[in-house]
C-alpha cells in the first residue's frame, strides 16, 4: 500500500502528463509561431533561415570586450584582445550572444521599439549560453535601467525583460531598481564613442537601498547592444563607486569592430 508521499509523486507524475498531453493539442490545433514570421515551428523561435542568418558568437572571445577572437591560439593564447589590454573598459569582463548585423539588427529593433516582448525569453536563452561562465560567478543581476521618460513612451525596459528570467533561472538575485538614470540621455545613436561617453557620464546613480545589496558583490549588467560601451563604462563606473566588487556585462549583440568607431 502506498504511503502518502508516494499516493502525492503518482498524482503530480499524472498531472505533469495531462499538461504535456493538452499543450501538445494545444500546439496542433494553434502551433507556436517563429518570432520573424508567421510560419509555424515545432518550438517558438526563428525560422530555421533567420536562425542560419544570425552569427553567434563562440568561443575563443575576448574577456575583455566579448569580441571573437579570428583563431583559438591554444593554451598559450591571450585572453584579451589588443585593444583591450591596452585600454581596459570599466566593467570587468562582457559576452555578447551574437554580432549586431543586418540579420540581427532588425530583430532586437522589433524588440527594442516595436513592442515586440515574446522575443525577451529567445534573448535571455542566447544570454544564458553565451554569458554561462558570467552568470557563473555572479552574485546578481540587474538591467541597464531607463529613464522613467523612456519607459513610459517605450512601455517596458527591453533590458529587464531579459535580465528577470535569466536572474530566475541561475537563481541569482535580481536587482532592478538598485541603479537608475538620473538624468534624460538623448538616445546614442549616430554619436561618435566620444560623445556617446559624454551624453551618459554621470547620467546613472545606485539608490541607497541598492548600495546595500551591491556592497561587495559581483554584478551582471543586462543591456541589449554593445556599441562602444559607454553605457555599461557609466553603469559599471556608478556601480563600483557605490561598494559593487566587480561588474560584468552580457547584451544580445554587439557591434563588430566597437573600439574602431569615430572618437
Amino acid at each position: 500500500m502506498m504511503q502518502d508521499g508516494g499516493w502525492r509523486r503518482a498524482w503530480e507524475g499524472a498531472g505533469r502528463q495531462l499538461r504535456d498531453v493538452g499543450r501538445g493539442l494545444a500546439d496542433i490545433v494553434l502551433p507556436p509561431l517563429a518570432h520573424d514570421s508567421r510560419e509555424a515551428t515545432a518550438a517558438a523561435g526563428l525560422t530555421p533561415d533567420a536562425w542560419s542568418r544570425i552569427q553567434f558568437l563562440e568561443a575563443p572571445v575576448c574577456d575583455g570586450c566579448g569580441a571573437a577572437f579570428e583563431f583559438d591560439g591554444g593554451a598559450f593564447a591571450e585572453t584579451r584582445c589588443a585593444a583591450c589590454i591596452a585600454q581596459p573598459y570599466v566593467f570587468a569582463r562582457a559576452r555578447a550572444a551574437c554580432v549586431y548585423d543586418d540579420h540581427s539588427r532588425g530583430l532586437i529593433l522589433r524588440y527594442k521599439h516595436g513592442d515586440q516582448q515574446q522575443f525577451a525569453p529567445l534573448f535571455a536563452r542566447w544570454i544564458g549560453r553565451a554569458a554561462a561562465d558570467l552568470i557563473q560567478e555572479a552574485d546578481a543581476v540587474m538591467p541597464v535601467p531607463l529613464h522613467r521618460f523612456r519607459l513610459l513612451s517605450r512601455r517596458f525596459n527591453q533590458a529587464a525583460e531579459i535580465a528577470r528570467p535569466l536572474a530566475g533561472h541561475a537563481r541569482l538575485d535580481y536587482l532592478p531598481d538598485a541603479l537608475t538614470r538620473r538624468t534624460h540621455t538623448t538616445s546614442q545613436g549616430g554619436k561618435s564613442r566620444r560623445g556617446r561617453r559624454l551624453n551618459v557620464k554621470k547620467a546613472f546613480i545606485v539608490s541607497e537601498i541598492g548600495r546595500r545589496r551591491i556592497k561587495g558583490r559581483r554584478i551582471l549588467l543586462i543591456d541589449d547592444v554593445l556599441t562602444t560601451g559607454a553605457t555599461g563604462e557609466a553603469c559599471a563606473r556608478a556601480l563600483i563607486d557605490a561598494g559593487a566588487r566587480a561588474v560584468d556585462l552580457a547584451v544580445i549583440a554587439r557591434v563588430r569592430n566597437a573600439r574602431e568607431l569615430t572618437m
